[in-house]
């Protein structure tokens, strides 16, 4: 299905929950106690690092796979990826028999890259960011007859995403507001459609690292803009531009964007891991970095924040252990 045809619905949505269950059992969404006293709220943890590949990306790799299988047309697949898109499609693709070729930037580390490669997929690492990668994938897909599964341009990957906030409606009544996290709006924009069906009271706001606004002030100003990002520790966030078929989606359905500093995503990551034992990479937990900094928005509320990635390197989680807590 081309994304240019049609915007996601709930139908298509929950068709893929149907087709990709055997792929993604259904995630823990729990109630987290002790964040819920500190930002005074009653605050929902949706944690997406628990699936095969350790974060939500899985939803819409298995998707648009399944559904490109069925077309027959999966002589090869190919995909451009910071790191979690990546291992979802090499998953995917290892499991459907077929041969994968991710195409990564040359910041992405040596770590995520062997994992990648460790769910069956050859790594090719060109350019200096995710968008040069992404028109060195395009290409080689082209060149060989391969199947290029493109993470913000299909409609079957962005209703694939859209079965996180299935399962949080099905099992949650009367959220306030959900927060997810945003690198090129998939799963924001699939989010902000499922809720607007089934919960539509329900705000769906979208958050990014302040060094990688691109997606939050090309939502305000209402144009699509490209703004280089600075270096982050929320680097699968990063963005140079935006992808016009979810940034129209998200014109259309979210509530809002919010940006969020470094530090406090590491306060953030610091305080996830001790307060409700959940690891997150830094991109993953950049909604309650925003939760806090806007708690008192936030007040009095049920709030459900999409917990979106679990791959930390150990790295990462010591330097998240020595930031400042939250309180």
């Amino acid at each position: 299905m081309a994304a240019g045809e049609t915007l996601p619905t709930l139908r298509g949505v929950e068709a893929a929950f149907a087709r990709i269950r055997s792929f993604v059992p259904e995630t823990p969404l729990v109630r987290a106690e002790l964040l819920s006293r500190l930002l005074g709220c009653d605050l929902w943890l949706k944690n997406e690092g628990a699936t095969a590949t350790f974060s939500f990306k899985l939803r819409g790799a298995a998707n648009d796979l399944l559904q490109a299988r069925a077309s027959d047309s999966l002589k090869g697949i190919v995909a451009s990826s910071s790191g979690n898109h990546g291992l979802a499609v090499a998953w995917v693709a290892r499991t459907l028999g077929r041969p994968a070729h991710v195409f990564v930037s040359t910041q992405v580390g040596p770590r995520k890259r062997h994992l990648i490669e460790m769910m069956g997929a050859r790594v090719h690492a060109v350019g200096a960011d995710v968008d040069y990668a992404r028109a060195a994938a395009i290409d080689y897909a082209g060149a060989n007859g391969f199947y290029f599964v493109n993470d913000g341009v299909s409609l079957d990957l962005m209703e694939g995403a859209g079965t996180m906030a299935l399962e949080i409606a099905q099992r949650l009544p009367d959220v306030d507001a959900i927060l997810v996290n945003v690198g090129g709006g998939n799963l924001a924009a699939a989010t902000a459609v499922t809720m607007q069906a089934l919960q539509p009271k329900t705000k769906v706001i979208g958050v990014a690292p302040d060094a990688s606004p691109v997606i939050a002030d090309s939502f305000r100003q209402r144009r699509a803009l490209v703004i280089p990002p600075r270096e982050t520790v929320a680097d699968a966030l990063a963005q140079r531009e935006t992808v016009a078929f979810s940034l129209s989606v998200l014109w259309k359905y979210l509530a809002d964007a919010w940006l969020v500093d470094d530090a406090t995503i590491l306060s953030a990551q610091r305080a996830l891991l001790e307060s409700a034992h959940m690891l997150a990479e830094p991109s993953g937990v950049a909604c309650l970095a925003a939760a806090w900094t806007h708690r008192e928005e936030l007040r009095g509320k049920r709030i459900v924040l999409a917990i979106t990635g679990a791959n930390a390197t150990v790295a990462q989680i010591q330097r998240a252990l020595a930031a400042p807590p939250l309180a």
